[in-house]
């Protein structure tokens, strides 16, 4: 008999054979289809145990576009998912008042320019600056304009330059897209359980997970688990009593208060993102509503003050009840121990200022798939799991600090608090070497590339003292009839637009 069919049996060896979901919402169903999608040809059974008793936080209602292979991996379109969702498209997210009351400026899912002779756009855009042309970076991305008049266009299969390559993602009710995602997966013969866990079950020498006992005395048995229970952390802060990385001293704001709004106006397809005394207010327009909310330091504004705040600066009547959330920046020390692997709220959280929480929970998905282990679960696949999810978090927060730590904003307290911290030294490297001649810096582990990093830099006006000379391969002349012409390219495709809200009409 082969190893492999003595491994068949029950022995803690063998295939995995059974996957447990704890806990629905956007991260637990999101599990379910991809998961029921990628295995759908092994033997292997997939059930979700959830409560109605225990609410769900109703994660992400803006997204990156990332969330279109998503939707690719699980067989849904991104049409239908608009219509089912009462969804809007999203070409970007626009910054308001972060670096001085009254300055805006807009991250794209887009390029900037094109590049030439192996030197990036940025650095002919700042040899003209410094030669006294004021350009917009904004002017030279389609993305961006495309935003600015409201208009959608499908981004090309195959763009004739980079001036065309621009991407987009989607806004959505979190709570529908979540029940939509849970149709699929009972489609897909994903087993769903509605029960309050009383007991989590161990294996008495290994630690693994065996079984959780619902309230009545049902057992539900797995052999690979997955949590997806939230802030709690159920299995993997419970069970495997993995401690939390705590990032308030870096990302302080720990609240949240949020308010759907009637909506007043037609909005173009873009997130915004607002400073505000204590943090920041999201608005993110729906189809049916708007979605609204604040998100602030503890230390610097009360919980009712905060609610206060945002009612009075909803542009429409209310439509839902005020939804006060806590949270801590940071993630779990491991997000695979043993047979546990959690994914979404239980694995880690960081404010959704740049919509990354989605992202996270297909990030963590696509690394389970791929490093998909056997029921030994092999701590070295859990190790590779581990780094892989730190260094992702990590990327991200250094991301989420640049928004913060370049404001204008004196005498702020909340503000100047956030001007003066003292940075990790992954995103101190990264400055340095922009600052010092407009380099980027790139990592492993990367969730936004160089032209997000750019539109941030710019954005605050964080400019280097010089540009790459290489750049001095073109003259100014040369230079400006060039920009003339992508101007002129990237108005004449804005003109191929439609008005964004026609797509799923």
């Amino acid at each position: 008999m082969s190893n492999r069919a003595q491994n068949e049996g029950d022995g803690p060896d063998g295939p995995i054979r059974s996957i447990v979901i704890v806990g629905g919402g956007t991260a637990g169903w999101m599990s379910a289809a991809f998961l029921a999608n990628k295995l759908r040809h092994l033997p292997i059974t997939i059930t979700v145990v959830d409560s109605a008793q225990i609410g769900t936080i109703g994660v992400g209602e803006a997204t990156v576009p990332a969330i279109r292979d998503f939707l690719s991996a699980v067989a849904l379109g991104e049409m239908d998912v608009l219509r089912e969702t009462e969804g809007t498209v999203k070409l970007g997210i626009r910054f308001a008042d972060w670096a001085e009351v009254g300055h805006d400026f807009f991250h794209p899912f887009g390029l900037y320019g094109v590049p030439a002779r192996g030197v990036a756009f940025h650095h002919y855009w700042l040899k003209l600056r410094a030669a006294g042309d004021a350009l917009p970076l904004a002017d030279y991305c389609l993305c961006t304009q495309l935003a600015e008049q409201g208009l959608f266009l499908s981004p090309p299969d195959r763009p004739t330059s980079d001036l065309g390559i621009f991407n987009f993602a989607l806004h959505f009710d979190a709570s529908r897209f979540a029940a939509m995602l849970r149709r699929l997966s009972l489609a897909n013969k994903v087993r769903h359980i509605d029960g309050l866990i009383e007991r989590v079950e161990q294996h008495p020498e290994r630690g693994d997970v065996t079984a959780v006992v619902l309230a009545g005395g049902a057992r539900v048995e797995g052999d690979l688990w997955i949590d997806c229970s939230g802030f709690r952390g159920l299995l993997i802060a419970g069970a495997q009593d993995v401690p939390f990385v705590d990032w308030r001293h870096w990302l302080p704001c720990d609240r949240a208060v949020a308010i759907g709004c009637a909506e007043a106006q037609p909005h173009k397809p873009v997130t915004t993102a607002t400073a505000r005394e204590a943090g920041w207010q999201w608005h993110i327009p729906l189809r049916h509503r708007i979605g609204n909310g604040y998100v602030y330091s503890s230390d610097h504004l009360g919980d009712d003050d905060a609610e206060a705040a945002l009612r009075d600066r909803l542009e429409g009547s209310p439509v839902t009840e005020a939804n006060r959330l806590r949270f801590t920046a940071g993630h779990r020390a491991e997000t695979w121990r043993r047979n546990v692997v959690a994914i979404g709220l239980s694995g880690g959280f960081l404010e959704p200022l740049e919509s990354t929480s989605i992202t996270l929970i297909q990030s963590g998905l696509e690394r389970l798939v791929q490093l998909f282990p056997e029921r030994g679960c092999d701590p070295r696949l859990a190790a590779t799991y581990n780094r892989q999810s730190t260094l992702e978090f990590e990327r991200i927060r250094d991301f989420l600090l640049l928004h913060y730590v370049g404001n204008r904003r004196y005498g702020e307290p909340f503000w100047d608090r956030m001007r003066a911290l003292d940075l990790p030294e992954s995103l101190q490297a990264k400055l340095d070497a922009w600052r010092a001649q407009g380099a980027f810096v790139r990592y492993e582990w990367e969730t936004f590339q160089d032209p997000s990093w750019l539109s941030l830099y710019a954005g605050f006006g964080d400019l280097p003292g010089r540009y790459n000379l290489l750049a001095d391969q073109f003259s100014t002349e040369e230079l400006r009839d060039t920009f003339a012409r992508m101007r002129q390219a990237i108005a004449g495709t804005v003109k191929l637009g439609v008005p964004h809200r026609s797509i799923v009409d």
